[in-house]
């Protein structure tokens, strides 16, 4: 049966209202046919109907499981025996709010819950404090919170010298192990970009991963590291969590983490399943402090990895100029209008129109504008009756 109305296609109401504002009250045959597969997906169809089947285990990300308790009646948990929460911290930590309050509501209550998470957050505690029944809580026994096979260094470098100490410390440590496969983690999307181009220049054949790029693009970046095509990956934080990448031999924070967990997630990427693995820290001195807060987390002191100064020196001028060539390149491409796309994108997932947020922003500068000028005018309203009254 074909969609007669834009509501039967189960668009949100404030998209609705502006295709209405443009004369556009009928979908054509081809949004008819389309729209429902974009906003659902064949792929959720196919979920759905697996779920109406009635698995014993359904493995599923919040956003996904929520969407399908949200969009048919197929399907139902009341019979649920376990939940199981992986990364439990982040998944109550509060970007998943929404979600994980839907799940609750839609499971027993008489069911066990298992969360597991690599560290504990005040979140976990609350969980704990808040439960009804008594909780079984386990913690490994070290106090270290690393794993004994891991060796931990730290490079200390001028802020303006990092990149130069970066190809450094990777040349050297790549001189004893060629084939050597390195994760490096950066703060900011646009930093993983111009890292990732700035690399592959010099001579580091590299792939990148983050938020920006499109999901096809991260997959691919991906495959190619997990099959060894490329032995080094630039990515954000992306990549610190969940990913099931193995033989990662050496984990390199261009940027100090700002907490300890987030640290201890980076490093996690390697010296799995009892390997040995190295970790390298750029450290400036306005980094000191936020190292010395990860050694006391993990209870464990990072050694220095030296780095040849003059070395460094004979290719400061190359590494400089490259990179600041792709600073340009990035600032002029369309990465900041995807962007800006990707933002818009997460606004309408969330059901916030962005044109009517934007208006709700205009008019709060407008209104702030007019109390500045009121009182400015107040002011000079009672500096003038001073003056008059002298």
């Amino acid at each position: 049966m074909s969609a007669k109305t834009f509501e039967e296609l189960k668009l949100s109401p404030w998209i609705v209202r502006q295709l209405k504002g443009v004369g556009i009250t009928k979908p054509t045959p081809i949004q008819e046919n389309c729209v429902p597969q974009v906003l659902e997906g064949l792929e959720m169809i196919e979920q759905g109907q697996e779920l109406a089947r009635r698995p014993h285990i359904v493995i599923a990300t919040p956003g996904r499981l929520y969407d399908h308790l949200n969009s048919c009646n197929t399907f139902h948990f009341r019979r649920m025996k376990y939940l199981v929460l992986d990364e439990a911290d982040k998944l109550l930590g509060g970007p998943f709010d929404d979600e994980m309050k839907g799940i609750f509501a839609a499971v027993p209550q008489n069911k066990q819950t298992l969360l597991f998470s690599a560290t504990m957050s005040d979140v976990l505690d609350k969980v704990k404090a808040v439960a009804k029944k008594e909780v079984f809580l386990w913690m490994e026994s070290s106090a270290v919170k690393t794993v004994e096979q891991l060796r931990q260094f730290y490079v200390l470098c001028p802020q303006y010298v990092r990149d130069g100490y970066l190809v450094e410390a990777m040349r050297r440590f790549m001189e004893k192990r060629p084939d050597t496969s390195i994760i490096i983690f950066t703060d900011t999307c646009k930093n993983c970009q111009v890292l990732s181009m700035m690399l592959n220049l010099v001579g580091f054949e590299n792939v990148a991963m983050h938020k920006m790029m499109h999901q096809k693009e991260r997959l691919r970046s991906l495959a190619k590291f997990k099959s060894n095509q490329v032995n080094l990956l630039i990515a954000t934080d992306l990549a610190s969590r969940g990913l099931d990448i193995p033989l990662v031999e050496l984990v390199i924070n261009y940027n100090v983490p700002n907490a300890a967990k987030v640290y201890i997630h980076r490093v996690g990427r390697t010296a799995r399943a009892g390997r040995v693995g190295y970790s390298m820290t750029l450290v400036t001195p306005v980094d000191v402090k936020l190292v010395q807060n990860i050694e006391q987390e993990i209870n464990t002191k990072l050694e220095e990895y030296k780095v040849d100064a003059k070395e460094v020196a004979k290719i400061f001028t190359h590494i400089s100029v490259t990179r600041r060539e792709c600073e340009i390149q990035v600032d002029q491409s369309e990465f900041y209008e995807r962007k800006e796309v990707n933002k818009k994108k997460q606004q309408i997932l969330d059901g916030i129109d962005p044109d009517a947020l934007r208006d709700k922003i205009i008019q709060r500068l407008r209104e702030e504008k007019k109390r500045k000028f009121k009182r400015k005018k107040t002011k000079t309203k009672e500096v003038t009756e001073a003056g008059t009254a002298e």
